[in-house]
């Protein structure tokens, strides 16, 4: 593992959420703005959206590990594509109800004693939804409901909806939806990190992992890696678990942006499904040779990018087969005139091996 060879003490770049490793990009900066003013007004529905691996979960895991549990309860559920009912049951056992043979009318009842209760105590409850997107009407309704239980004008209990970009799509103009569309009370769209904050977020989870300045990134590979992610966590965090494992078994000490091409060049044609999509496609000049390669746009999607490392090393195999079937060719015609002519076996060497 690249850990032990650069004296890691963890891995900077798992895929599995974890709040030490939260980085406050922009976007992830303005989203817990959002956060905190909905746990300020301690009512109604917040809604965060964002691309698959933008950062929402590791988002969720900072907030919950930044609450203070003595004021306020948290209940997280990863929903699927559940009914009202379900969405009920999973709510309550998030609460710690037992939820075995109750009747949806019981079950609510149990809710609320649980929910009134903790406002007894002092504290409120804070629901958390992930994958929201997949939620039918009925379960997203049976929500809505959940957020009317209050006493003396204080709400006992707090939404905050996580999903997929075409959630906000629902909320904002799905029928039937109107009610719980007065309750949200803010949104946000979390995107990218940008361009400038790639090097400050790879050097952050390294950090955070134990690292004291090997490997070094240079510029360049900074670049690269913005390049073939567009600045999703989840894919920056993919492809530079990569780039260290290949820069340790080569034994690097520095990182640039070539050692950045060839993983995800690899990466590209490790992907299943249609071939035509794992080529990368070679811009070659006859004019000037096979060995010169025309650079990729730098605007070019990730599924065309041309790796401009991987394809000078292509390039150059290519010439030293056509090298060698030269070479052949030509120990072939003269052992053809050898034996044609009966002369003396000729002396040749070659450069074929």
């Amino acid at each position: 593992m690249y850990t032990e060879h650069y004296g890691l003490t963890d891995r900077p770049f798992q895929l599995t959420p974890d709040a030490r490793f939260y980085f406050e990009s922009r976007t992830h900066k303005k989203a817990m703005a959002y956060l905190g003013y909905g746990l300020a007004q301690g009512e109604g529905f917040i809604v965060i959206t964002g691309e698959v691996g933008a950062g929402k979960s590791t988002l969720v895991a900072h907030l919950m590990a930044t609450i203070d549990t003595e004021r306020l309860n948290l209940v997280s559920i990863v929903s699927s594509q559940v009914e009202g009912d379900d969405m009920l049951r999973l709510a309550a056992q998030g609460m710690g109800i037992v939820t075995n043979g109750l009747h949806k009318a019981q079950l609510l009842e149990r809710i609320e004693q649980f929910l009134a209760e903790e406002g007894r105590r002092g504290k409120r409850t804070l629901l958390i939804v992930d994958e929201a997107q997949n939620l039918s009407r009925s379960a997203l309704e049976e929500l809505r409901m959940l957020s009317n239980f209050q006493s003396h004008g204080r709400a006992y209990l707090q939404i905050f909806l996580l999903g997929q970009p075409e959630f906000r799509d629902r909320i904002a103009f799905e029928e039937g939806l109107e009610q719980l569309r007065q309750r949200v009370i803010a949104t946000h769209h979390l995107g990218p990190i940008e361009p400038g904050e790639m090097e400050s977020y790879i050097l952050h989870r390294l950090t955070v992992a134990g690292w004291e300045g090997r490997p070094e990134f240079d510029e360049e590979a900074f670049a690269a890696l913005f390049r073939h992610t567009g600045g999703l966590p989840r894919r920056i965090n993919k492809l530079a678990n990569r780039v260290l494992l290949y820069a340790s078994m080569e034994g690097m000490e520095e990182i640039g942006a070539e050692a950045v091409d060839i993983v995800a060049a690899d990466m590209i044609a490790d992907r299943p499904g249609p071939s035509e999509d794992k080529v990368l496609p070679l811009r070659t000049s006859q004019a000037a040779g096979i060995d010169h390669v025309a650079p990729a746009p730098s605007d070019a999607p990730v599924h065309m990018i041309q790796d401009e490392a991987l394809a000078r090393r292509v390039a150059s195999l290519e010439a030293r087969l056509e090298e060698q079937d030269v070479a052949l060719r030509r120990v072939l015609t003269l052992l053809v005139d050898w034996v044609e002519g009966g002369q003396a076996a000729p002396s040749y060497h070659t450069n074929a091996a």
